[in-house]
């Protein structure tokens, strides 16, 4: 079953180890994948979208994040 869950740049933050801040950052320069979802304006992400962005991320250099 796949997490249907959606993460806010709280969330994003937590698990790549950054500031929320930082994540806001990353979408105003199009770093980001598009939000899956926005709701009142705001947006969020499924875990899994993040998770393959994560993945192949440059600046990923072969880490592992949980």
């Amino acid at each position: 079953m796949t997490d249907r869950t959606l993460w806010s740049y709280k969330e994003i933050a937590a698990h790549i180890k950054v500031q929320p801040d930082t994540v806001r950052s990353y979408r105003k320069h199009g770093l980001l994948p598009p939000p899956d979802h926005v709701e009142g304006g705001k947006p969020f992400w499924y875990p899994d979208t993040v998770r393959t962005w994560v993945e192949s991320r440059p600046g990923n250099r072969g880490r592992r994040v949980e």
